[in-house]
Protein backbone atom coordinates (compact mmCIF):
# COMPACT_ATOMS: atom_id res chain seq x y z
CA UNK A 1 0.00 0.00 0.00
CA UNK A 2 1.57 3.40 -0.81
CA UNK A 3 1.60 5.92 1.24
CA UNK A 4 -1.01 8.21 -0.01
CA UNK A 5 -3.42 5.22 0.02
CA UNK A 6 -2.75 5.67 3.47
CA UNK A 7 -3.07 8.44 4.27
CA UNK A 8 -6.22 8.24 2.58
CA UNK A 9 -8.01 5.79 4.71
CA UNK A 10 -6.25 7.23 7.71
CA UNK A 11 -8.27 10.83 6.65
CA UNK A 12 -11.52 8.46 5.72
CA UNK A 13 -11.39 7.04 8.90
CA UNK A 14 -11.24 11.04 10.85
CA UNK A 15 -14.18 12.06 9.02
CA UNK A 16 -16.30 9.50 10.01
CA UNK A 17 -15.34 9.18 13.21
CA UNK A 18 -16.41 12.84 13.42
CA UNK A 19 -19.82 12.47 11.90
CA UNK A 20 -20.26 9.38 13.94
CA UNK A 21 -19.48 11.99 17.25
CA UNK A 22 -22.00 14.08 15.86
CA UNK A 23 -24.65 11.02 14.76
CA UNK A 24 -23.89 11.41 10.99
CA UNK A 25 -24.80 15.48 11.45
CA UNK A 26 -22.32 17.10 9.33
CA UNK A 27 -23.93 20.66 10.14
CA UNK A 28 -23.32 20.12 13.61
CA UNK A 29 -19.70 18.14 12.41
CA UNK A 30 -18.81 21.46 10.62
CA UNK A 31 -19.79 24.22 13.11
CA UNK A 32 -17.48 22.16 15.78
CA UNK A 33 -14.68 21.91 13.80
CA UNK A 34 -14.93 25.73 12.62
CA UNK A 35 -15.22 26.20 16.44
CA UNK A 36 -11.78 24.04 17.20
CA UNK A 37 -9.87 25.90 14.05
CA UNK A 38 -11.41 29.25 15.90
CA UNK A 39 -9.85 28.25 19.21
CA UNK A 40 -6.52 26.92 17.58
CA UNK A 41 -5.66 30.41 15.95
CA UNK A 42 -6.35 32.52 18.98
CA UNK A 43 -4.01 29.96 20.88
CA UNK A 44 -1.53 30.20 18.29
CA UNK A 45 -1.72 34.10 17.80
CA UNK A 46 -2.26 34.89 21.52
CA UNK A 47 1.16 32.56 22.06
CA UNK A 48 2.87 34.36 19.31
CA UNK A 49 2.02 37.82 19.08
CA UNK A 50 2.21 38.96 22.44
CA UNK A 51 5.12 38.80 25.25
CA UNK A 52 5.00 37.42 28.15
CA UNK A 53 4.49 39.75 30.15
CA UNK A 54 1.75 40.64 28.19
CA UNK A 55 -0.10 37.52 28.77
CA UNK A 56 0.60 37.44 32.80
CA UNK A 57 1.41 33.75 32.72
CA UNK A 58 -0.98 32.66 30.12
CA UNK A 59 -0.23 29.12 28.42
CA UNK A 60 -2.47 28.62 25.61
CA UNK A 61 -4.46 25.17 25.93
CA UNK A 62 -5.34 22.53 23.96
CA UNK A 63 -9.11 22.02 25.10
CA UNK A 64 -10.97 24.60 24.20
CA UNK A 65 -14.20 25.97 26.18
CA UNK A 66 -17.76 24.15 24.95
Amino acid sequence: MSSNAAKQIDQDYEVDAALAFHDDDAKATVATLLGDIKHLRMQLLTDVAMSHGMTRGWTPKIERDA
